[in-house]
Parts: C-alpha cells; sequence; structure tokens
C-alpha cells in the first residue's frame, strides 16, 4: 500500500470521544493544548506531524474547530473520522464511504439561491482533495477486501450483524439533525437520491477548507440505516468497530511505505 505524500501538519478530526479514541490512544509524545472550549493533542502519528481534536457534533462546532487547525495551529491538510447513517440501497452496517463530495442538506435559501446552495460561493456541493480522497479510498479497500483479515473479532462482528465490510465513494451530505426515522431518511433520498450517507459535521469542514484552501478528506464508517432501525448501542458499536476502523484507515494512509527490496 502507498502512504500518503507529507502535507506538512495534519488536523485529524472526529465529532465525539469513541470515534477517536483508537488514535488518542496511538499517539506519540502527545501534548495537550486548550483553545477556546477545545482539547487539542498534538503530537505524532506513524512519524507524522498530527492535531486530534473532537469538535463535538453539529456544524457550526465543526466549522469553528476546522478554522482552529488551519488559523491556529497551522494545520496544512484536515482529516475526518467518525461514523453517519446509510442512505443509498446496499449500503450495509459496517461499510465505510469516503466523501468524494459534501453537501448541506438542510440548507435553503430560496428564493435568493438554489436549493443546497451556498450564499455568495456559487455551489452546494464541496469537493474533497483529489488526492487524498484518491489515497483513503485506496487504503479502504485494501484494509477491507474479502481477503484481508478482519479488524474486529468475530464476537463483535455478531454483535452488530456485520458481514464484509464495503467501500463506498460518492456524496456525503450533512446537516444539524439526526436522521433517525424512516419518513425522514426516505424525504432525504428522494431529495439527493445520489447521497451515500448522512451525518452533522463534514460539509462545514469542507466549506472552510474551501475557503482557505486547504486539502481535506472525510471517510465515514455506517453505523446505521438513517431510519427507524437506528437504535443500536451507539457508543459500544463506535467504540468496538468504528474507532477501530478509523484507527487502521489512518495508520494505512500515514504510514512511510516500507523501502522497495533490491
Amino acid at each position: 500500500m502507498t502512504a500518503m505524500r507529507r502535507h506538512g501538519k495534519l488536523g485529524i478530526v472526529s465529532a465525539i470521544v469513541q470515534e477517536q479514541q483508537a488514535l488518542l490512544d496511538a499517539l506519540q509524545a502527545p501534548r495537550g493544548v486548550r483553545h477556546g472550549s477545545r482539547d487539542y493533542a498534538l503530537g505524532t502519528l506513524w512519524e507524522r506531524d498530527v492535531v486530534l481534536v473532537l469538535c463535538g457534533i453539529g456544524k457550526v462546532a465543526a466549522a469553528a474547530t476546522a478554522t482552529s487547525l488551519i488559523v491556529e495551529f497551522g494545520c496544512d491538510a484536515l482529516l475526518f473520522t467518525g461514523v453517519a447513517g446509510g442512505l443509498a440501497p446496499g449500503i450495509r452496517v459496517g461499510d465505510v464511504v469516503v466523501a468524494d463530495a459534501l453537501l448541506h442538506h438542510d440548507l435553503d435559501a430560496r428564493p435568493l439561491y438554489p436549493q443546497y446552495e451556498v450564499p455568495d460561493t456559487g455551489r452546494s456541493r464541496f469537493p474533497a482533495d483529489a488526492e487524498l480522497t484518491a489515497l483513503l479510498h485506496s487504503a479502504a479497500q485494501t484494509l477491507f477486501s474479502p481477503l484481508a483479515p478482519p479488524l474486529v473479532d468475530a464476537p463483535t462482528r455478531h454483535e452488530f450483524g456485520l458481514h464484509a465490510p464495503r467501500v463506498h465513494r460518492g456524496l456525503i451530505v450533512s446537516g444539524d439533525r439526526f436522521i433517525g426515522d424512516a419518513a425522514a431518511s426516505s424525504a432525504l433520498r428522494g431529495a439527493l437520491p445520489d447521497a451515500l450517507a448522512v451525518e452533522m459535521e463534514g460539509a462545514a469542514v469542507a466549506q472552510v477548507c474551501h475557503d482557505y484552501a486547504t486539502p481535506f478528506a472525510l471517510v465515514r464508517t455506517v453505523s446505521d440505516r438513517a431510519d427507524d432501525t437506528a437504535h443500536i448501542d451507539f457508543g459500544r458499536f463506535i467504540h468496538a468497530v468504528a474507532s477501530v476502523y478509523s484507527a487502521a484507515l489512518m495508520r494505512a494512509l500515514l504510514e512511510p511505505a516500507a523501502p522497495a527490496r533490491r
């Protein structure tokens, strides 16, 4: 697997603690910095300078944190990991979704602007960085190949009904509303039929990174189907599955490539 080229200091963001715990545990030479109302953990992961932070839930919290990472901490690229609800048919709990683009599904400034368009930007979709996204997608495909060993043990797979995880790539949508019932999920699929998954932070981070011309990529583990079945033990799922997936993906992405054998 080819590791990513260096992007200087990397900011790695998650919304809640369970999503990032495995990365915090792996952080080398950690140093804590309090800025605003958030705690930032500086150190190295697989020889890369990183800043780990929990942004909290929602788009305002995510945007504020992304801005701090770029302006106050000098991060040259941002990565977001965590969980999302699956929207598109065929996306199952335990699958992984890599974002090609992100959109605010709850933004509507009509009649002044088209639905979903961010005022004065001329766009509704914010693309993820092509290079980072391609590397993240490749790392996910390798980790979750049918030939690769499972990242979580058999009892955990049985507990959550996990099958062989599949990797998807495409549109992820964000909004300040938890989509947790069939009616809301169906309405969102009808309005945005190409949306693969829904969450509450990614589009805000993508918009900030667009404003600051900062490379950004996002990957989410599907924790539920964003419908009436969205009632699993989220804390347990995120700790036992999503956090493990996130750490494995970040390691595959960041770890220096082994030197070629002669």
